[in-house]
């Protein structure tokens, strides 16, 4: 009985000591458990708790320093409620965001912004049309993502000072903005300029995993022939100077755009 007791009370040991050590662990100590989630970026200069601190610097795959990163780790997540908040500041990316997870393989971020250089976001591939440049703006207030995909969102997003790169020159865009909304894992983007740049542009793009489908009128304000000879790449203009884009793909491609017969039927 007493050997029994012992052991109990070893063990009513052991159990505290493994708690105070999670609830007080250090975040360097966790790094092996974190960097490998990162797809290549590494941490270093690492300070504060697992449940709060920052890296003074952040590697990308290449070894290069892209940032800093903060976060806050609730500590729910011992008992399988992740909540994250994360604040990383670069100077060619920047992102805030809340995340949490929830069941069904379900994850929730609230309160999204990011800012992003297209020059390092995107790789350079040769692009039929060119090689997108600009800065990137994105604000969402929720979006609920299931495997990746969103099943509802409500936010918006900007391309200002937008550029295509072609082998021919820079072919400047203006600002171009995006609002998006997501229901029942299917997207709605709009899409429209800001009424003073070189370009006009009003337009819907429609996602979902089964599909999607653009329909977009494009035209030149000015006499830039950088531009109109891109959007002639794009598709004939008609009488009045505007390119009628309509591409579609997938097995949601075919579906009609909300709205559309509305249109038809306007006189």
């Amino acid at each position: 009985m007493n050997y029994l007791r012992k052991s109990l009370a070893g063990l009513g040991v052991l159990i505290l000591v493994a708690g105070l050590l999670a609830w007080f662990l250090p975040a360097r100590w966790a790094l092996p458990w974190i960097e490998p989630q990162l797809h290549g970026l590494r941490l270093q200069q690492v300070q504060g708790q697992l449940w709060d601190g920052r890296a003074g610097q952040v590697l990308n795959a290449q070894g290069s320093p892209v940032g800093q990163l903060q976060w806050q780790l609730s500590r729910r997540a011992l008992l399988g409620q992740v909540q994250l908040q994360l604040d990383f500041q670069g100077p060619q990316i920047t992102f805030s965001g809340a995340m949490q997870r929830l069941p069904d393989n379900q994850v929730q971020w609230r309160d999204v912004s990011m800012r992003a250089d297209l020059a390092a976001l995107l790789p350079r591939v040769a692009l039929p049309q060119g090689q997108p440049l600009g800065e990137l703006q994105i604000v969402a207030d929720r979006a609920l993502l299931q495997g990746g995909w969103p099943l509802q969102m409500d936010g918006h997003a900007q391309w200002l000072h937008a550029v295509m790169r072609t082998r021919s020159g820079d072919v400047a865009l203006g600002d171009l903005q995006w609002q998006v909304q997501a229901q029942g894992g299917v997207i709605e983007v709009q899409l429209h300029d800001d009424g003073h740049g070189p370009l006009q542009a009003d337009g819907q793009l429609q996602l979902s995993p089964l599909g999607w489908r653009l329909d977009a009128k494009l035209r030149a304000r000015q006499t830039d022939p950088a531009l109109r000879h891109w959007l002639a790449g794009l598709g004939q203009p008609d009488a009045d100077g505007d390119v009628h884009i309509q591409r579609s793909g997938g097995l949601g491609g075919s579906l009609p755009m909300p709205g559309a017969n509305q249109d038809k039927q306007r006189p």
